[in-house]
């Protein structure tokens, strides 16, 4: 079982900041990569950031240098700094989770529940 435990979401205005953090946690042998992916209503779901474990960044088209992705010092926890936000940065932000479990039972790709960011004008 692997669980993955979102944060930060929230309500900004246009211009605002907020970061988002995703622990992952459970029977682990080795995470692959983690990031984020967004999904508006009516809107496919599209990747935002995501990391390798060696630290190595990818970012979706619209991002243009206004998000940065973070390994955490934590273990199994990825940062996403979110700056000048706007409007249509507005979705619902689920964690994504690439990996090799402990046990060949369990899923390899796991998901967040998802958490709202809401960015006001």
């Amino acid at each position: 079982q692997v669980q993955l435990v979102e944060s930060g979401g929230g309500l900004v205005q246009a211009g605002g900041s907020l970061r988002l953090s995703c622990a992952a946690s459970g029977s682990i042998f080795s995470i692959n990569a983690m990031g984020w992916y967004r999904q508006a209503p009516g809107k496919q779901r599209e990747l935002v950031a995501a990391i390798t474990s060696g630290g190595s960044p990818k970012y979706g088209d619209f991002v243009e240098g206004r998000f940065t992705i973070s390994r955490a010092n934590a273990k199994n926890t990825v940062n996403l700094q979110m700056n000048s936000l706007k409007p249509e940065d507005t979705a619902v932000y689920y964690c994504n989770a690439d990996l090799i479990p402990t046990n060949w039972g369990d899923d390899f790709v796991y998901w967040g529940q998802g958490t709202q960011v809401t960015v006001s004008s």
